[in-house]
């Protein structure tokens, strides 16, 4: 067999994929040791994508189907890691993830799908835990920013106060930019799973689905428009709080509950003060309860999916990318009330652009900074498996920022 490769991009003909190789080449592919390669099903199209992103004509092409555990498995024995952007993953996804984990391959993906990743972790611990491999779900947009933006901001309260904060709020202050072809995938897949199955439709409520043995206080829930005196506006629901909160929470259970057992945390979406807010946050909440109606209703889902939303594999041009950003904000507070602020910037559309970079430095992170000595095999979220490792390059690398409110 050929030398071990370092990483493995699955799905490298997708769009999320090519944004993920062009990515690599662009800042790891000159000039470095990193030994990489594309995978997919067609050999034609990796060509296609090898070339279009300049990379060397020796650049490894590996053909493998998500449909085929064989070639999975193969896949996973070649590599010490492997990136997939190949979703939904509760359709596509646990030949390989359960290929990697029996095989001690670091894994990474952009998973948003919480009652997959329910089923996962109680499936995958054992073997990644014998074998070494380290499984990270949700490296992108969800659930990176918040996920390490909590981190973030309880880091700074025990620099600062010596105790954690027993309270976070997550308010997304401003996105620009949409969500992929991919993420929609995922989500109507969910639906039609909460449809079919009563309990799906349990695990997708219950904010600590991702910690088994482990159930908090309860959490904030509204689907209405309410007014966020910390914050100073009015707040809507937003779209991906139930799979970033899960993570937040699967966070504080692995690495050890610093955060207290009791830690309260929740995510709403900014829009604004006064009648102009107040209006908006109304006609959100109003927009997500339709939403929620018309995807639980087939035909109307077959329509959306034909006519109005984007298909997987197709997104933004690169000028869009680039122009796009997101901007959040993190207010927490103390058992006695001392209150700390803290908020994360992203420089390129959340869905395609930013999501891209933040998947390729966390598998990058896994294989250069963070030895198994401290992160042993095992399913993890990528605030209790990298860390400050990996915001330090999310920060220098991939146009993050993180930074304490004045």
């Amino acid at each position: 067999m050929n030398q071990p490769l370092d990483l493995i991009v699955f799905g490298a003909t997708g769009f999320t994929g090519r944004l993920v190789a062009e990515y690599l080449q662009r800042t790891y592919g000159t000039g470095n040791t990193l030994r990489w390669a594309l995978a997919g099903r067609d050999p034609v199209r990796l060509a296609a994508v090898r070339d279009a992103i300049g990379a060397d004509p020796g650049l490894p092409l590996l053909s493998a189907n998500a449909a085929d555990p064989d070639t999975m498995t193969g896949l996973a024995a070649r590599t010490r890691a492997v990136l997939s952007t190949v979703g939904p993953y509760q359709r596509h996804g646990e030949a390989l993830v359960a290929a990697c984990a029996a095989a001690g391959t670091d894994y990474v993906d952009l998973c948003g799908e919480p009652v997959w990743m329910a089923a996962m972790i109680p499936r995958l611990q054992a073997p990644a835990s014998a074998s070494g491999a380290r499984i990270v779900f949700s490296c992108g947009f969800d659930s990176i920013p918040f996920d390490l933006g909590v981190m973030f901001l309880q880091n700074q309260a025990m620099h600062r106060f010596g105790e954690p904060l027993v309270r976070v709020r997550g308010r997304v202050c401003a996105i620009q930019g949409g969500l992929s072809g991919g993420t929609i995938a995922s989500a109507l897949a969910t639906v039609e799973q909460l449809r079919r199955d009563p309990a799906a439709a349990r695990t997708m409520a219950d904010p600590f689905a991702l910690t088994p043995g482990f159930r908090g206080p309860a959490q904030p829930d509204s689907a209405g428009a309410e007014y966020d005196d910390a914050a100073g506006g009015w707040t809507a629901p937003f779209l991906m709080a139930p799979i970033n909160t899960k993570n937040v929470h699967r966070t504080n259970a692995l690495r050890g509950h610093p955060w207290g057992r009791d830690f309260v945390y929740d995510e709403r979406m900014l829009t604004g003060g006064g009648e102009s807010g107040k209006a908006r946050a109304r006609r959100m909440a109003l927009t997500n309860r339709l939403q929620e109606r018309l995807l639980g209703f087939a035909p109307s889902r077959k329509l959306l999916q034909r006519f109005v939303l984007p298909r997987p594999g197709r997104g933004p041009d690169a000028r869009e990318r680039e122009s796009g950003s997101y901007e959040l904000l993190f207010i927490g507070e103390t058992t006695d009330g001392t209150e700390l602020r803290a908020r994360v910037r992203g420089d390129a559309d959340p869905g395609y652009g930013s999501t891209s970079k933040m998947i390729s430095e966390s598998a990058l992170c896994l294989l250069q900074d963070v030895d198994r000595k401290e992160t042993a095999g095992g399913v993890w979220t990528p605030g209790a498996a990298m860390g400050t490792a990996l915001l330090r390059r999310l920060q220098a690398s991939a146009g993050l920022e993180f930074t304490i409110v004045a």
